[in-house]
């Protein structure tokens, strides 16, 4: 599996948001106000990513060091390298989730912006607004846990990259 990249994350909310464009212009009007509720789901979700790998990339650095030492009577297991591997898919995942669905708020916030002085669509805006940003920020935390599925290279392995030895 392949780290994701920036640019198809890019291309993916693109798409989907011109995707969205062209469908709202013919179908906005029959549908029901968009709901706020997103926007908190996503935020709590980007930040569980988010502690999720803060935590993996300290073990995986082994920055625990009470429990490395045996300070406090126990050590810590090695994670399971498919324990690793199924976190780096889940954080995929949810990077491209979470692409498509800034993709979506921004094609609805793209398609409403013209139209802020009537009640209806100007309260769609914010929800989409929110939903973008959390979306955004999803897009975030997923990133940052799978750069902490990487396992750090051992200090011999740095001195030889660096041209010492």
């Amino acid at each position: 599996m392949t780290p994701t990249q920036t640019r198809w994350l890019v291309t993916l909310g693109v798409a989907s948001a011109l995707v969205v464009w062209l469908l709202l212009r013919h179908v906005y009007a029959s549908l029901a106000p968009l709901p706020w509720t997103p926007v908190p789901t996503l935020l709590i979700l980007a930040a569980a990513e988010a502690w999720a790998g803060r935590g993996l990339r300290a073990r995986l650095a082994g920055r625990d060091r009470a429990a490395q030492n045996g300070a406090s009577g126990s050590r810590l297991r090695p994670l399971p390298p498919i324990t690793i591997a199924r976190t780096a898919a889940l954080a995929k995942a949810s990077a491209h989730a979470a692409a498509v669905i800034a993709g979506l708020a921004a094609g609805f916030v793209i398609y409403l912006a013209g139209s802020l002085n009537k009640p209806i669509p100007r309260g769609d805006v914010f929800s989409a607004a929110g939903t973008f940003v959390g979306a955004i920020a999803l897009v975030a935390g997923a990133l940052y846990l799978e750069r902490s599925c990487r396992v750090p290279k051992s200090p011999d392995e740095r001195d030889t990259t660096r041209g010492g030895g």
